[in-house]
């Protein structure tokens, strides 16, 4: 039963409940844990666990069997009754035809009033998603609605046995900057920190993902935070739990039948509300993890230094405001401020956070005598800046003549590749590496290094056969891929150049895009935009992450591969073969669009040529033609077999080379040819 009428009530003893049109979502009665008391509630019908998002008489339980669910015909309203008599719950609607009204259970999980003889049927009399209890469903409003007053915001249950509200609750605050806050009763516990147009300035480490799209909407009418599923087969819910102390984002493993946690707040020491107190900045990789700003003092040194930071910092100078002082701003990178844009905060600065990348950019305002101390003097100042302008109008004559005689010495020292490309060394620079590739721009090992936090292990993020892979972020807050070649590795100066000299030039939707390279001593390093879902291969072969890639998601990778491949066969300027095509080599961006990746082994066919033969077999066995595996002849052809194995592991979730069955073969061709 979907719809809900007035002539048909709902009874706890009869077992009845009300079912949404898709069999999602489920509304009856419920009795939670080891309570003894019934409550009305909407459920996820498909999922063994009981799992209740929704409670409509939380704060008045039914203490037997006795409870009725009614819509009245005579005040268009739901109203749950004890004993046929005692009202414990009703909705609020005030629909001017009563007899009319209707209740219906929408996929969303949202309850609805509507009135049957209005044409808009989303024109709802009473919903409840404006009342949520501890959960927010996608497509939920979270926030407030100044035409009418409300406020949605989740309060956490009292216990696994207790749906009643307890004093744990999160919500947004309108005043000044918007933001959301989660309390404990009146106290404030942890801030996200407003809206920067892509996530909450205070949670620099949320970025889009192939689960859901999350959206912040404030004009004059409303103000609220909401999220869509991009997967509709996905299951995701944010939870509010008092127990822990924590909001947790589930998402239903289906494969595992559980809930997985995807994120959860507090992360760290450093999410707790004003921890540091007043101008201090908490860094979670320091020791102590509160830090006075540049300018300031402990208030209290004796506590701070007792490691109790509550009463904050105080400024070593108060500030003087005649103009002759010439008062200024000292900039704090990477912080948890008030919001994007120019924001002015007035009053002490507290609940400061500072990132290891991703913040933003706080002026703070300084005396004139404390801004010379920052900056080390400002007649020190005037001396460096004077010394850096004559140091760069000899850098600059200096360059002019060198790039002068090395143009001469040009046609004698090397000669152009067909590609128009070339690595030389060059001697007079202590094995510094020029790149002659066009537009293609070359990154100093310095920048590279500060990017990626000098290539720590936690910055890794994989590892192929040019060697270990990089994630980073630049000055400018672009994230990178950086691919370094190690010394081990397989592939070396030859590949590292096919891959520039080919992929520099390719522009396509489909195909992963080059940044730059980095060519210092020793170093050879590509520099990529960042994929943040990282290969096609960890998601197939995942049997959690599969479950996120449903059919539509597949067809969809494999059409813009196919895309791809037609462009470098077809329509680029020279024909490449790419010769490795394989799900490791095919990334995802943030709305999970594949891009082929990997052209270390490709190779170039001009005019008519249609074929090659190599003596070097390259590649990846099981994704190889016969012919190219066994005679190495390789062509267009090679790259077809290689996109039919690959879209057969798309389909089946199964690698091209294993074992399935023991009278079968021991590959996937194998295997399905035998089917």
């Amino acid at each position: 039963m979907s719809l809900f009428f007035w002539w048909d009530p709902l009874a706890q003893d009869d077992g009845n409940t009300l079912v949404s049109k898709g069999g999602i979502y489920e509304l009856g009665f419920f009795t939670p844990g080891n309570s003894n008391k019934r409550y009305l509630g909407i459920w996820y019908k498909k999922i063994p666990i009981q799992t209740v998002v929704w409670v409509a008489n939380r704060i008045n339980p039914i203490n037997d069997s006795s409870g009725t669910l009614t819509l009245n015909n005579i005040t268009g309203n739901l109203v749950l009754t004890q004993n046929n008599e005692t009202v414990v719950w009703s909705t609020t609607s005030n629909s001017l035809r009563k007899k009319s009204v209707v209740a219906i259970l929408l996929d969303t999980g949202n309850l609805v009033l509507i009135d049957e003889k209005e044409e808009n049927k989303e024109n709802f009399l009473w919903q409840s998603f404006d009342y949520p209890t501890d959960t927010f469903l996608p497509e939920m409003k979270f926030g407030l609605d100044f035409k009418t007053g409300l406020n949605r915001r989740l309060t956490a249950w009292k216990s696994p046995d207790d749906p009643s509200p307890s004093d744990f609750s999160f919500g947004m605050v309108p005043h000044n900057y918007p933001d959301a806050y989660m309390m404990k009763g009146d106290k404030k516990f942890y801030r996200s920190g407003p809206w920067n147009g892509l996530h909450s300035s205070g949670s620099p480490q949320v970025r889009p993902n192939p689960i859901y799209d999350f959206r912040f909407v404030y004009n004059k009418d409303e103000l609220y935070y909401t999220y869509s599923l991009k997967n509709s087969s996905a299951v995701t819910r944010l939870v509010l739990n008092a127990t822990a102390s924590l909001r947790y984002r589930y998402v239903w493993i289906e494969s595992a039948k559980r809930w997985e946690t995807y994120t959860s707040v507090p992360l760290d020491l450093c999410d707790t509300y004003a921890l540091c107190g007043a101008y201090s900045s908490c860094v979670i990789s320091d020791s102590p993890v509160c830090q006075c700003m540049k300018g300031f003092k402990p208030k209290s040194p004796q506590a701070w230094y007792a490691m109790d930071w509550s009463n904050g910092c105080v400024r070593n100078k108060a500030l003087r405001c005649e103009e002759k002082n010439k008062d200024g701003f000292v900039k704090l990178s990477d912080v948890r401020g008030k919001g994007s844009g120019c924001a002015l905060w007035f009053g002490d600065l507290i609940d400061i956070r500072q990132f290891a990348a991703g913040g933003q950019d706080l002026y703070v305002r300084m005396d004139s005598s404390e801004l010379d101390h920052v900056n080390e003097g400002h007649n020190k100042k005037k001396g460096v800046i004077v010394a850096v302008i004559v140091s760069l109008a000899i850098a600059i004559i200096c360059g002019i003549l060198i790039l002068g005689w090395c143009y001469r010495q040009k046609s004698s020292t090397y000669v152009k590749d067909k590609s128009d490309f070339s690595i030389k060394e060059d001697r007079q620079n202590s094995g510094m590496q020029q790149v002659d590739d066009g537009d293609l721009p070359v990154f100093n090992l310095s920048t590279i290094a500060k990017a990626t936090n000098n290539f720590t292990i936690s910055n890794k993020i994989g590892e192929g056969g040019f060697g270990p892979v990089y994630k980073g972020i630049l000055a400018d807050g672009v994230e990178i891929a950086v691919k370094r070649l190690s010394t081990s590795s397989g592939q070396g100066l030859n590949e590292f150049k096919n891959e520039v000299k080919l992929i520099a030039k390719l522009q396509h939707r489909n195909l992963v895009k080059l940044l730059g390279c980095c060519l210092e001593g020793e170093e050879k390093m590509l520099v990529y935009e960042y994929m943040p879902n990282s290969s096609l291969d960890s998601f197939i072969f995942d049997e959690q992450k599969s479950e996120l890639l449903d059919w539509s998601k597949r067809f969809d990778i494999i059409c813009g591969i196919a895309r791809g491949l037609v462009y470098l066969h077809q329509d680029s300027r020279l024909r490449i073969i790419h010769r490795d095509l394989k799900l490791s080599n095919v990334l995802l961006d943030k709305e999970m669009n594949p891009k082929i990746s990997d052209f270390g082994m490709a190779r170039i066919f001009g005019g008519d040529q249609n074929e090659g033969n190599t003596r070097r077999i390259v590649g990846t066995y099981g994704y190889m033609a016969p012919e190219y595996a066994s005679d190495g002849l390789f062509s267009v052809k090679s790259d077809v077999f290689s996109f039919g194995v690959l879209l057969m592991e798309i389909i089946s979730g199964k690698r091209s080379r294993g074992y399935y069955n023991q009278n079968q073969s021991h590959n996937l061709i194998g295997h399905r040819i035998g089917q």
